[in-house]
């Protein structure tokens, strides 16, 4: 971020207050956006949006007010919302990745209610208070603020909730295709800072992430006889070493990981593993006939060996 967009919002403050009743009704939304389709677990973001699109809507340009506020929905239920304060020039500076969407969460896992925000001294609990409704609390706040005291700014002060980012079972209805739908072309005229949980504290780059999918396709057969059968789960441990050693080749580490001081050099890990044929009950013991294995390719940006 500039200095002088520094200096210009460096004298606003965050209304803790507000900012806890705002994440409290976000949090009580959690469950409802829970995100993980195999578990039948489809999350309706709207229910988090809302309370966004409410907070602002006083200071919208509708209602006399700086700010633009745009929800922009590809599926029912599922938008992603953009807000925007306007510069003096074409210059941008955007706030983008906080997203309205959580990971499941058990209740008899939890000391707490995971669904009902627990204040305890400086402390905040419930699903979503880091990752990542406390943001979209905060930044929510942030263009309150801005909109109350209508700065004159240089740079366009952007911010963009996505919807769907824990879970990529289902594409086209956050962030990939908000970019293909243009929307946010305007921010490729300054700095893009990435607002989700991480350390706790700003960092200069991540990872990016692929998965995938690998299915070996073996020989079902007793194991008491292997070698009339091909074991499906042998083959994709081969392939995956094989594909591992090519990967991080690749990828090698950099001194510059030490310099950025990132956590973890590139990494190409199998993550979830599922048999693509269950052996019937009396061929429990069975040499696998197929398995599928969903790898995570996790490369660092900066690290990538030059050809």
């Amino acid at each position: 971020m500039s200095a002088s967009l520094k200096s210009e919002l460096g004298g606003l403050k965050l209304d803790a207050e507000r900012y806890i009743a705002l994440l409290g009704k976000l949090i009580g939304e959690a469950e409802s956006v829970q995100n993980n389709p195999a578990q039948g677990l489809v999350p309706r973001e709207d229910n988090i949006s809302q309370h966004v699109l409410d907070t602002l809507e006083p200071f919208s340009k509708e209602k006399g007010g700086p700010l633009t506020v745009e929800r922009v929905s590809f599926t029912e239920g599922r938008g992603n919302v953009v807000i925007t304060y306007p510069g003096t020039t074409p210059a941008s500076v955007a706030f983008v990745g906080s997203h309205m969407d959580v990971v499941p969460a058990n209740p008899e896992t939890w000391e707490r209610d995971p669904f009902s925000l627990s204040v305890e001294g400086d402390k905040l609990y419930g699903r979503g208070a880091t990752d990542c409704l406390g943001h979209v609390a905060m930044l929510t706040e942030m263009m309150r603020a801005i909109a109350i005291a209508r700065p004159s700014l240089s740079r366009t002060v952007t911010v963009i909730f996505i919807a769907n980012e824990e879970n990529g079972m289902v594409t086209g209805i956050g962030v990939d295709r908000l970019m293909e739908s243009g929307k946010m072309d305007h921010i490729r005229s300054g700095p893009v800072i990435w607002v989700d949980c991480a350390d706790s504290q700003p960092c200069v780059g991540t990872a990016g992430s692929v998965t995938w999918h690998l299915k070996a396709v073996g020989k079902l057969f007793h194991s008491g006889l292997p070698h009339k059968g091909i074991n499906a789960l042998e083959l994709a441990n081969a392939a995956i070493a094989e594909l591992q050693d090519r990967f991080y080749l690749e990828f090698p580490s950099s001194a510059d990981e030490e310099r950025y001081r990132f956590s973890t050099s590139s990494t190409m890990k199998p993550t979830q593993a599922s048999p693509a044929a269950r052996p019937t009950p009396l061929r429990r013991r069975a040499l696998r006939a197929a398995c599928v294995l969903e790898p995570s390719a996790r490369p660092l940006g900066t690290t990538r060996r030059r050809r």
